[in-house]
């Protein structure tokens, strides 16, 4: 046996070979004293850690649950933005499109038939009545008109004989020279030849007032604004050809439809304000002289007549302007924004309020003038109600909504005009 010593203390090893037999392993080293104890406390340790996090893991998901809860219901509330009605203006301003056309229109036909000799007039030409225009020929009218007195010659010729005829039957009659019934034809002869000579002079007559037509002249001043023939052309009276228009062109007549909502509150004598694109800057003034009294049922709208005076000229018959009409109202109107409103096809129209407890409840209203962004309530409506901006279209009355800002101070004033 040989003896050897280690580190770990002595150790006995089985004897060697001489051939060099392979040392026998060492025995196995046991567990160090404690080792047990230290594993069961690591192993104690890392289970108190993974129940802290699952504790945390799930304090912490009950946490997120109660706060997806609670957000849940914050958002089932609508947040809505409310504004106070504006009252409006007490005078109103409309715009509306209107159609100029001049004070009096006429076209100017030939009554005599014939050539045209002369003009002296060609559109532009500003007239006065009675002016003379153009000058007709007419050598047929003229041919009539010396047969008729001819024939009204003829006509006194004829009555002269039967008058001296009947004066002197009428003497023979009295000495019983000639019977009673020759008397009588021969008076009724003559009173026959009166009534021939009637009827001559008053073709002569009718003939010489159409030789008057000869000369064409203008029934009112104005200007003339259209002439179709020439010199030479032929004209016939029955033809309704039209050589001349003439328009008086001061003052102007104005023409508007005004809508059914302003019918009640325009009247004659109202000023009106008419400006022109052609003429940015420049404003005339006008009066109101009537109406048509009716409303046209297909636009529900009432024909308006506006007069401007035109002295200058500068306003032209046919042309397009915008009348701008100052209309006063009784009373200041309640006025809200068009984004209010809710059309529902059962009730109406209507808009939503909010209440001191901050629930939505819906109400009918009357509308009344349209001022383009803005719209006036008639009925149902007070300046002091909290109503809802851009109300959802499934906003039923009851439901709890949560008021995000007041837009009173922010939204604009009521509209004092209203175009159309």
């Amino acid at each position: 046996m040989i003896e050897s010593k280690s580190n770990q203390g002595e150790t006995t090893l089985p004897e060697m070979g001489s051939a060099g037999a392979a040392p026998l392993p060492p025995a196995e080293a046991g567990p160090p004293p404690g080792s047990g104890r230290s594993a069961l406390v690591v192993l104690a340790c890392a289970g108190l850690v993974l129940a802290a996090l699952a504790a945390l893991t799930l304090v912490s998901r009950a946490h997120a649950r109660a706060q997806l809860e609670s957000d849940t219901r914050d958002n089932s509330i609508p947040t809505v933005s409310v504004i106070h009605p504006k009252r409006g203006p007490a005078q109103v301003e409309i715009d509306l499109p209107g159609n100029i056309q001049a004070f009096e229109e006429s076209p100017l036909y030939a009554r005599a038939s014939g050539y045209l000799k002369r003009w002296l007039t060609d559109i532009g030409s500003r007239v006065e009545e009675g002016q003379l225009l153009a000058e007709i020929e007419t050598p047929e009218l003229d041919q009539e008109l010396n047969q008729a007195r001819a024939a009204l010659a003829q006509a006194n010729a004829n009555l002269e004989i039967a008058r001296i005829s009947a004066e002197r039957w009428q003497k023979l009659q009295k000495s019983d020279s000639v019977s009673q019934q020759d008397t009588d034809e021969r008076v009724a002869t003559w009173h026959a030849r009166e009534a021939d000579v009637k009827a001559a002079e008053a073709n002569v007559q009718r003939l010489v007032e159409l030789t008057r037509f000869k000369q064409l002249t203008a029934p009112f001043a104005g200007i003339i604004t259209v002439r179709t023939v020439d010199v030479g052309t032929l004209i016939t009276a029955a033809s309704g050809h039209e050589i001349f228009r003439l328009a008086k062109v001061d003052p102007l007549r104005v023409y508007l439809d005004l809508p059914q909502a302003y019918s009640q509150m325009v009247k004659p004598g109202d000023e009106a304000f008419l400006a022109f694109s052609e003429m940015p800057g420049l404003s005339f003034t006008g009066k109101v002289v009537r109406t048509a009294g009716a409303m046209n049922p297909v636009t529900r709208t009432m024909l308006t007549e506006v007069q401007v005076p035109n002295h200058d000229g500068k306003l032209l018959p046919g042309a397009h302007a915008m009348v701008r009409l100052m209309i006063k109202s009784t009373e200041e109107p309640v006025v809200v924004p068009v984004n209010t409103l809710l059309f529902r096809n059962e009730k109406g129209v209507q808009v939503g309020l909010v209440d001191s407890n901050s629930t939505v409840r819906l109400v009918s209203v009357s509308v009344g003038r349209d001022y383009g962004n803005s719209v006036e309530i008639v009925h149902g409506l007070s300046d002091v109600d909290s109503v809802i901006l851009n109300p959802l279209d499934s906003l039923e009355s009851g439901t709890p909504v949560r008021v995000f800002q007041s837009a009173a101070k922010d939204s604009p004033p009521a509209g004092t005009k209203a175009a159309r």
